[in-house]
């Protein structure tokens, strides 16, 4: 049975009684359905079920950008967990981390991307350390991005901890990656030439 999509039920609700909470994530107590849709309209919210395997089942009452937020966080964690068959390598150290330690740890991130393996990157913001965490991912993904691109961008996970994970680039992304690279390239050329005719004209 495939797992239906969070969102509004409408006003198909097979069960008798519900246990309804409301949009503040407060729990109504169990009541009856009828009760339920009264509630519902007369709020102009949506019935959302959260739990349907538990007695009785548990629905939330939701504004429609209650229920939208809901469903791009839902998304946004189902892009950053692992397929299957996909292999999540994990890696974390603290912001504090040397130089040359760091120069280590994107060697080992390079060598996983290459076997197209997932990796997510935890730090951890030392006590006296004023480090960005965010310019270290930056780095990171600096080093790698001839073949990686984030899976799921930087964020805050907790006080002190953030995370995120890297991917190996597809095919079509190689390609316009180095597409632009290439471009890029030959217009610093076109400067530097430029700069050089100037400076013989100056001559």
């Amino acid at each position: 049975k495939r797992k239906a999509a969070f969102g509004s039920v409408g006003r198909r609700i097979p069960y008798r009684i519900l246990h309804v909470i409301n949009q503040d994530g407060e729990s109504l107590g169990n009541m009856h359905r009828a009760e339920a849709l009264k509630l519902m309209d007369q709020h102009g919210l949506k019935l959302v079920l959260l739990r349907e395997n538990a007695d009785p089942p548990v629905y939330r009452l939701m504004t429609g950008q209650q229920i939208h937020e809901e469903q791009l966080k839902r998304a946004e964690k189902k892009k950053a967990s692992p397929k299957p068959g996909m292999v999540q390598k994990d890696l974390s150290f603290s912001s504090a981390i040397a130089k040359n330690d760091l120069e280590t740890k994107i060697k080992q991130i390079a060598q996983w991307i290459e076997k197209k393996y997932h990796v997510k990157v935890t730090v951890r913001q030392a006590k006296d350390s004023n480090t960005d965490m965010f310019m270290l991912f930056d780095r990171i993904l600096e080093a790698v991005s001839e073949k990686a691109t984030y899976l799921s961008k930087p964020k805050v996970t907790r006080e002190g901890v953030s995370t995120c994970t890297l991917r190996h680039m597809s095919d079509k992304e190689l390609k316009a990656y180095q597409k632009t690279e290439k471009q890029d390239n030959s217009a610093v050329k076109k400067d530097e030439n430029q700069d050089l005719k100037s400076s013989e004209s100056h001559q």
